[in-house]
């Protein structure tokens, strides 16, 4: 008799019409091919909601996605990824937000691959799943509050079994930069927040007691035995001590395996929990390996430090739990937590650009409260900050008087902006709720600087290193120049907000020695010219461009299979023994051993660049043109715009200068080339190509783009512009146990 399991997979998508009250599953089936996650969305949303369609309209729709490995055993397999209309971003396209926490666990062991809902709602409603008991509920007793005190209540009423992801008072009030959160400070950005506030969808309350068929239990708890044990690092797969510790050959104090002796989670339950000096190989001592409070805060924070927590499936453990007792006295809370921007918000993207108007510093203990109060707040209203745009924004219009030029005068004087010199933090409580409520003039802070930059008559923010815009169409930097150069600016132009990637960042800050790294960088991408030590870069070549290509595939990869990208890829590993390689097969063979499918990571990277190449569709489809027309193929001159600063910057220096990362516009202009061609794609207009699509098998987006006059010929066959990474590192692999198999 065939094997009828769905391995992997739970074999079901959930849909929820909000205008109806209509509620349905359907297969997962038709959607295998696009892996999970990002894919997934990214294919419902392209078939199912046309371009131009209004993201706070009734047609617009939310899918949330997790992937074939989410809750089955694989480490680091706890992130969620969620596709919409983009709220803040020119032409409203398609973007994904991501999330880690718990909601993608128990969304897969409810028995469902993806949730899409549309529709709206006439009244507040959440959406209470409990395996297959699925129901729509009213929410008027929790609109209005904060997400902490929603979770509280939701969980009171529903069982702490489920985990609730909710918006705040920013998303009910429609404000585009508006956040869902889950399990208390893990966000899904992008405006997520506010297109379920345009649904009158307060949370998702979501209980899983099912399980995860696996095809090959036993593999799966080999590969995961032999990740812990050989090739994991820390948090973003760091691989060496930030101090000298007797075990270790290297050391380097920028990298984030900030565990040593002497250094304690001074709070914890009990007594004080030593990190100590976890050494590889012991598969234990994996989660003390990130002492990310410090790292964030500084040696103040320690005494805050009640441990060090993780998402769903993760041994890493990089999110901070503080107790800060100040933190809640100046109007924030007692109790914080998370894990990257919002742990410092005011004293790093803040503090520079207020200059003289603050006397806080970072790593002080005024700074690590300022901080905490900043970032709970934020969580609790459900607002995001875009990578921390709006943080450099308010700074910026405070610095600069913007405020007191185009505020009313009642609303001005609504607060005493010598807070900022007092050393007072609940000025930015005061700020934030009055941007969260959505109905007043500093409110457009929160709808990107698309649009008060604009209003406000301060274009020229847009082109200062100060503002970190990356992207005349509303984004800023996420890892950009600053890393690698061409290779982090290229991977900014391509999604249609921030781009999330840290695969290149990983390499880039994992602490080996850059002649090292080089060496590795050779194997993997071709060449050692593909990797420069920071700040002193080389033109672009052949392999830089490969290096490109790679960090954004396996990013939509491990958005598609619900990886944790600030880990994962697998490239270096802590252990001398295997000379500080990683094992870049491993996603392949979890993917495998899960579901029974044989894959090699070749075939991986080729879906990945399938789902990548159908966001360019999207794109494309609903892109408009300088005329304002929809549909529009001229990605170059259209929308992989850099700012001007990139090319501005150090004006005494020239580009390729050691010490600066500034550009060159001929080389960029090459780099985007380079990178089409790579891509498969038109190497002028930056548009898939008829033989691109048919090779990655998106035969009806080609009939598409044929329809709107949008597509192109050309582009080189998918064999013939791609370099293959199955077995790359096989010789430093020899304990994998998948080899021996």
């Amino acid at each position: 008799m065939a094997d009828e399991k769905s391995y992997g997979w739970a074999g079901k998508i959930l849909r929820v019409n909000l205008t109806t009250g209509s509620i349905t599953t359907e297969s997962t089936a038709p959607y295998k091919e696009y892996i999970g996650g990002m894919g997934l969305a990214n294919k419902i949303m392209y078939d199912e909601v046309p371009a131009g369609t209004d993201p706070l309209s009734e047609e617009s729709k939310i899918v949330y996605a997790v992937g074939p490995l989410t809750a089955s055993g694989v480490p680091l397999a706890g992130r969620t990824t969620i596709s919409f209309l983009s709220t803040f971003t020119k032409d409203h396209l398609v973007v994904d937000a991501h999330c880690g926490g718990m909601i993608g666990a128990r969304i897969k062991l409810a028995g469902y691959d993806a949730i899409i809902v549309e529709g709206k709602s006439d009244k507040p409603v959440y959406l209470h799943i409990k395996d297959d008991q699925v129901e729509i509920k009213d929410a008027s007793f929790v609109w209005g509050m904060g997400t902490r005190s929603t979770t509280e209540a939701l969980n009171r009423l529903e069982g702490n079994r489920a985990c609730v992801a909710t918006i705040g008072p920013a998303g009910e009030n429609l404000l585009p930069y508006a956040v869902m959160m889950n399990s208390r400070n893990h966000s899904a950005g992008a405006g997520l927040g506010c297109i379920m506030g345009s649904k009158k969808l307060k949370a998702l309350v979501v209980e899983g007691n099912g399980s995860v068929n696996v095809k090959d239990p036993k593999a799966l708890a080999d590969l995961s035995d032999y990740m812990l044990r050989e090739v994991v690092g820390s948090n973003n797969n760091h691989v060496v001590p930030s101090t000298q510790q007797e075990w270790a050959e290297y050391y380097d104090k920028g990298t984030r395996w900030t565990a040593r002796k002497g250094l304690y989670w001074a709070d914890a339950e009990g007594e004080p929990i030593e990190t100590g000096e976890p050494k590889p190989g012991e598969i234990n001592t994996v989660g003390y390996r990130c002492m990310k409070t410090t790292k964030d805060e500084g040696p103040e924070a320690e005494k805050y430090t009640i441990k060090m927590n993780g998402c769903h499936s993760c041994p890493i453990h990089c999110y901070s739990d503080m107790r800060v007792p100040n933190a809640k006295k100046n109007g924030g809370f007692e109790i914080t937590g998370n894990t990257c921007v919002p742990n410092f918000p005011f004293s790093i993207y803040m503090v520079k650009i207020l200059g003289e108007h603050t006397s806080v510093k970072a790593s002080t203990e005024d700074g690590l409260i300022w901080d905490q109060v900043v970032g709970g707040t934020m969580d609790d209203l459900g607002m995001w900050c875009n990578y921390a745009q709006i943080y450099r924004d308010i700074a910026h219009c405070v610095s600069k008087g913007i405020f007191k030029k185009v505020l009313p005068e009642a609303e001005y004087n609504m607060f005493d902006w010598q807070k900022f010199e007092k050393n007072d933090p609940t000025i930015m409580v005061e700020l934030l709720k009055h941007i969260a409520q959505n109905d007043n003039e500093m409110s457009y802070l929160g709808h990107g600087p698309l649009v008060w930059c604009p209003r406000w008559d301060d274009m020229e923010w847009f082109d200062t290193t100060a503002s970190c815009l990356i992207n005349y169409r509303g984004w800023p930097v996420h890892h950009s120049i600053e890393c690698f150069a061409q290779v982090g600016g290229l991977y900014n132009m391509l999604f249609n907000r921030d781009n999330m990637i840290h695969s290149a960042v990983n390499l880039q800050g994992c602490g080996l020695p850059i002649e090292l790294k080089k060496k590795m960088a050779a194997e993997m991408f071709g060449g050692e010219d593909a990797m420069d030590p920071d700040k002193n870069y080389t033109p672009i070549n052949e392999h830089k461009v490969e290096f490109a290509w790679w960090s954004v595939i396996t990013d939509v990869l491990h958005d598609s299979l619900c990886l944790c990208n600030w880990v994962w890829p697998m490239a270096m590993a802590p252990a001398k023994e295997r000379s500080y390689r990683g094992d870049l097969d491993l996603e392949a063979q979890f993917y495998t051993a899960v579901t029974g499918q044989k894959v090699t990571i070749d075939d991986l990277y080729k879906a990945a660049e399938r789902i990548m190449t159908l966001q360019r569709v999207n794109t494309v489809r609903g892109m408009t043109d300088k005329d304002g027309k929809m549909g529009c193929n001229d990605m170059r001159n259209m929308h992989d715009v850099i700012t001007e600063w990139v090319f501005t910057k150090d004006p005494d220096i020239k580009p390729f200068t050691p010490g600066t990362d500034k550009m060159d516009r001929e080389d960029w202009k090459k780099s985007l080339t380079m990178f089409y061609k790579r891509f498969g794609w038109d190497e002028e207009l930056g548009c898939p190509t008829k033989q691109c699509l048919s090779d990655l098998g998106l035969e009806q987006e080609s009939k598409d783009l044929e329809e709107l006059g949008l597509l192109v010929d050309g582009g080189a066959s998918y064999d013939e512009r791609t370099r293959k990474y199955d077995g790359l590192l096989k010789k430093y692999c020899g304990d994998n146990p998948a080899l021996s198999a």
